[in-house]
């Protein structure tokens, strides 16, 4: 079974998980159970009730009196018991409602494509409750967004497939055809004519190398047939062929066994990081290094280019939800003038389930 087709079974079973939910919550409010709205509202009307009693049998077993018309000596005492009334219910309800500050500034920074960000803090009382329900919308929402991202990858490395297929067994092959066809008219063309039909056949043969480096770039066949070493040096020798960038690949004789999803993942990263490299970074060399260690194993592209790489645009989110796809770790550090370094970390098997 694969990892896409593991994730959508999770993602099933998180939706059954959620209408039991549902059905447990609707028979709290049968049962009159209280809601978190209702619960916050009885907290702070015991609050305040409590702070109103204490000040109250403070004032009424005290020496302090209070006249009619007040006397100008008893307005500092009313003053000084107003303030410690005031003080003792600030106090309170700001230590009770603290964790709402966390749990805000949380909200403005989350982001599903990084996951594993959730309040820690428990709160007091019945907001201990809404804590657990956003950290548990969180997890819906990051189950809810892998599986979609699943879904449309799959379909997207379906349609490269497709389209790698078709350019290599109908345009790859047409383009054969007239290749072979201006050669048997070159070898019979008069003298006049045959240095016209050999630039041609030299533009029809370059528009086949063309399409077949198309082909590979959609579908690395070389990924399938010869295994993720011998497909990143080949990607490595392509780019460095049509950027004129170096490439020192530092990748581990020992691999450990990876499955399909995993190979592929680290295939499409290392790609678009190096098409990166060609498109924004300016660099004179680029260093790809793949290394397995306890439990883990990394893929790193570093290059000694500008830096400042904006990291929301499309190509870098495609990275991240790929990343995603097998519980990976993706960070890219791009200060300026030093370079970029794209660095994945895949765990494990059993760190991954």
């Amino acid at each position: 079974m694969s990892v896409l087709d593991e994730r959508h079974e999770r993602h099933e079973g998180r939706v059954d998980e959620r209408h039991d939910g549902w059905r447990r919550d609707g028979w709290r409010s049968l049962t009159g159970a209280r809601t978190p709205a209702q619960a916050l509202f009885r907290r702070l009307f015991l609050i305040n009730g409590l702070v109103f009693t204490v000040g109250t049998f403070v004032l009424a077993l005290s020496p302090a009196t209070v006249s009619s018309p007040i006397v100008l000596t008893e307005v500092p005492v009313l003053i000084v018991g107003l303030a410690v009334i005031l003080a003792a219910n600030a106090l309170l309800l700001r230590t009770s409602l603290a964790p709402l500050d966390a749990l805000t500034t949380l909200m403005e920074r989350v982001d599903l494509l990084r996951t594993g960000d959730r309040l820690t803090d428990s709160g007091n009382g019945d907001l201990a409750h809404v804590i657990e329900t956003f950290n548990a919308m969180l997890d819906r929402l990051e189950s809810e967004r892998t599986a979609s991202s699943a879904h449309a990858l799959a379909a997207q490395e379906g349609e490269r497939a497709r389209i790698a297929r078709e350019l290599h067994d109908e345009i790859g092959q047409s383009l054969t055809v007239v290749l072979l066809g201006l050669k048997h008219a070159c070898d019979r063309a008069p003298g006049d004519l045959r240095e016209e039909l050999r630039a041609i056949q030299e533009t029809v043969r370059s528009s086949l190398d063309e399409v077949r480096q198309v082909a590979r770039r959609l579908r690395p066949g070389v990924l399938e047939d010869l295994g993720l070493q011998s497909a990143l040096s080949a990607l490595s020798s392509d780019f460095t062929q049509l950027s004129g960038i170096p490439v020192t690949r530092v990748i581990d004789p020992a691999l450990p066994s990876l499955s399909g999803d995993v190979e592929l993942v680290l295939y499409r990263i290392a790609q678009e990081s190096l098409t990166n490299v060609a498109r924004h970074s300016g660099a004179g060399e680029v260093r790809l290094t793949v290394s397995s260690g306890p439990g883990e194993l990394t893929l790193g592209i570093t290059d000694n280019g500008k830096g400042g790489t904006i990291e929301n645009g499309a190509g870098i989110r495609g990275m991240r939800e790929r990343a995603l796809l097998i519980g990976a770790r993706l960070t890219i550090t791009s200060p300026p003038g030093g370079g970029t370094d794209v660095r994945l970390v895949v765990p494990g098997p059993k760190e991954r389930s």
